[in-house]
């Protein structure tokens, strides 16, 4: 591409060429990020035992350059919420994901990470990480298969793919704020419906009243 900018025979308007440009090192960048995403070493419940059957010989999880699962999210770049998210776990999950450095993937691996699965109903089970977190590809399956996982993957790097420097969040000019811890007391409260909460209490308590 870099030669066809420089090759008379293949004339490029003046207000292409940055475009052009741009397009070039969009996909050199997306194509080491692709090919080197480094997964946390991360589980909840039955789900990662297909997680670590992945990352086994059999399935050669390396041919995506995904095989570096590292101990610390200081080092990783992709989250995989294998298994039952409990309200317990989920401070933690947020924590970990607030760790991890830009650009950071979430995968929600098995229906109760995506969606709260069987135990949906269960007072101490979340309905799924994305109420949390950013997910960015849902994995489905009790627990999925690894060659499902080996799918998902495969779909995080078509949305790799597809990103460019010039929309990427961890690119733009203001802060990203980390997502707030939510705080586990009688219920699993969000900082972010506080607000909405306090409405609720105030409603309730004027009802009460009356």
């Amino acid at each position: 591409m870099i030669d066809e900018l420089s090759n008379p025979d293949i004339p490029v308007p003046d207000e292409l060429k940055a475009s052009v440009t741009i397009t070039t090192l969009d996909k050199i960048y997306n194509w080491s990020r692709r090919s080197s995403i480094w997964p946390m070493v991360f589980g909840l419940a039955c789900c990662a035992i297909e997680m670590i059957c992945t990352a086994a010989s059999r399935f050669d999880i390396s041919r995506f350059g995904m095989e570096v699962f590292r101990a610390t999210p200081r080092q990783s770049d992709l989250m995989i919420v294998s298994g039952t998210v409990t309200k317990k776990m989920v401070p933690q999950i947020v924590r970990l994901y607030n760790q991890m450095p830009e650009p950071r993937y979430v995968i929600a691996m098995g229906a109760c990470a995506s969606g709260g699965g069987p135990f949906k109903e269960g007072y101490n089970v979340v309905a799924g990480i994305d109420k949390y977190v950013p997910v960015d590809v849902y994995v489905p399956g009790c627990p999925p298969t690894p060659q499902a996982l080996l799918h998902g993957l495969i779909k995080l790097q078509e949305k790799i793919d597809s990103q460019s420097l010039r929309d990427v969040r961890w690119y733009k000019s203001e802060t990203n704020e980390p997502v707030p811890v939510p705080v586990l007391g009688p219920d699993l409260m969000d900082p972010r419906q506080y607000q909405l909460i306090k409405q609720r209490a105030l409603q309730a308590a004027a009802q009460a009243e009356a």
